[in-house]
């Protein structure tokens, strides 16, 4: 269905919101935190990996062999290099993202990985094109509801029946951020109301975890597993059937 002019009209004005927000992200100070080499970053990476790896396998996934994938925020295609050691054909990996300057480095950094400049609130594939969609931190950057709907229902739509969707997202809003704003479970629910949802907190706060990455990857992963002072969902959406 054909969304009304003054809807699209508000959808562009939020996407513009967005794409000005990711490139004050690109400052140095900011960029620093999420370096390969910051031992924070290194300890919270590797525990969403473990993570995922434990939800995938505990819904059958231990090979993404075979499976048409997109991921929606696609960046420069970190995660999809990183699912190529899952498994993954490269023919059937996707990637989509809102910047034209991340397309451009997803295609120097991926050039055999199809990648494409587009919202994900208009993705362009036709209904049941994946059996996986992968969305990590893309939600809490929008703030209008009505995108974060649209988007919600681009996803449900591109998924074929008993498809799945990872999610990985911020659970608690940030003071010092005001371009983001936390999705909780229960949101994630009415956004994805015909899906069945299996979740887990993952990601020690960002301040004490680059606290306790300093000094050891044992003490981050003992805070680790007290779930209480985790800020992030990981999730594993699967789509009914009916």
């Amino acid at each position: 269905m054909t969304r009304s002019a003054a809807a699209q009209t508000e959808d562009g004005i939020e996407l513009d919101r967005i794409r000005s927000a990711y490139l004050r992200r690109r400052a140095p100070a900011v960029s620093a935190r999420y370096a390969w080499n910051n031992p924070a970053h290194l300890n919270a990476m590797h525990e969403r990996e473990r993570a995922m790896a434990k939800l995938l396998s505990g819904a059958g996934i231990t090979s993404f062999a075979g499976l048409r994938v997109l991921d929606v925020g696609c960046g420069r295609g970190a995660t999809l290099r990183q699912l190529l050691e899952y498994g993954a054909d490269p023919e059937r990996l996707t990637g989509v993202d809102l910047l034209p300057e991340n397309i451009r480095g997803a295609r120097r950094l991926s050039p055999h990985l199809k990648t494409i400049c587009s919202s994900a609130s208009q993705l362009p594939f036709s209904d049941g094109s994946f059996d996986l969609v992968l969305q990590f931190l893309l939600f809490t950057s929008v703030l209008s509801l009505a995108l974060r709907e649209q988007i919600a229902k681009e996803i449900s739509r591109v998924l074929v029946p008993g498809g799945r969707f990872l999610w990985f997202d911020f659970a608690f809003n940030n003071p010092g951020n005001r371009d983001v704003r936390r999705v909780g479970r229960s949101e994630i629910h009415q956004l994805f109301p015909d899906f069945t949802l299996r979740t887990r907190r993952v990601i020690v706060a960002p301040p004490l975890g680059r606290f306790l990455g300093a000094f050891s990857p044992a003490l981050y992963h003992l805070a680790a597993e007290t779930r209480l002072l985790c800020t992030h969902y990981l999730c594993l959406l699967e789509k009914n059937c009916s």
